[in-house]
């Protein structure tokens, strides 16, 4: 059914009304990218190396952070992500951009579940060149790009889902660290080269049990004609939560984000 100008007025008054009270509650400043050089971590539980082209699954426990580092040069990592105690509660990307009001993977920023509920928060980023929106890598976005078969994330993911014992179906919208995605004026998606930096790092606490995977392939606008994935590090540490921890106070949906983590405990 068709709507009325005065209709789509009204939806687009009361979502403008809906934006202004949200960005009230948003911090007015968040603290700026994570120092380069990232400071070195006393006592890893694990470190894995990615090199390009594959991919990495493993699961964390609430309390446990993830450094993603690109200690080999720039490359493109897509992250997922799964509730342990029940996977059809997963990474929810629109929602993480839709309740923050902005697109920006940045320090102090969390990612939400579709249930509302906190599955990372970002600890450390020393940039925003992060990508919510396109997603990784396909075997036809290769294919329209490189000669030869390269390996993509989908179907990474698609691995990464079959020894879980999940499929296709449960795999939701990746999260493209490093990846330098903008949207201009007109709507389009576009690469802004310039957003990247060497060294570049996230850390990513995990806010409940998790089955996370990892896949270390170019994104699909990166404008490079080669397939040239480097080598990622991927670091697992655990570190204390300060009492005032900015992810958890940041906004008033984080708040609420969290409040929906300590309700699903009770």
């Amino acid at each position: 059914m068709s709507r009325t100008p005065d209709q789509i007025a009204a939806d687009r008054a009361r979502y403008e009304e809906h934006q202004r009270k949200g960005l009230q509650n948003a911090p007015r400043a968040l603290p700026g990218p994570s120092a380069i050089p990232a400071a070195p971590i006393a006592a890893p539980i694990h470190v894995e190396t990615i090199p390009g082209g594959w991919y990495w699954s493993t699961t964390l426990k609430a309390g446990d952070t993830i450094r993603i580092a690109q200690d080999h040069g720039p490359s493109a990592v897509s992250l997922i992500a799964w509730s342990s105690a029940d996977p059809s509660e997963r990474l929810n990307l629109p929602d993480t951009v839709k309740v923050q009001w902005t697109t920006a993977i940045a320090r102090g920023r969390v990612l939400f579940t579709d249930m509302g509920r906190v599955l990372f928060s970002v600890t450390e980023a020393a940039s925003t060149a992060h990508d919510a929106l396109v997603g990784g890598s396909t075997a036809a976005s290769n294919a329209a790009r490189y000669a030869g078969d390269q390996r993509n994330t989908r179907d990474n993911f698609i691995l990464v889902a079959g020894k879980l014992g999940l499929d296709r179906r449960d795999i939701p919208s990746a999260l493209t660290l490093f990846a330098a995605v903008r949207v201009d004026a007109e709507g389009n998606f576009i690469w802004r080269d310039e957003l990247r930096v060497a060294g570049d790092y996230v850390e990513l606490r995990a806010e409940m049990d998790l089955i996370i995977a990892l896949s270390n392939c170019p994104h699909p606008l990166d404008p490079s004609p080669d397939y040239a994935p480097q080598p990622v590090t991927v670091t697992r540490f655990r570190a204390p939560v300060a009492g005032d921890d900015l992810c958890r106070t940041a906004t008033a949906e984080a708040v609420r984000g969290f409040e929906n983590n300590a309700m699903q405990l009770a």
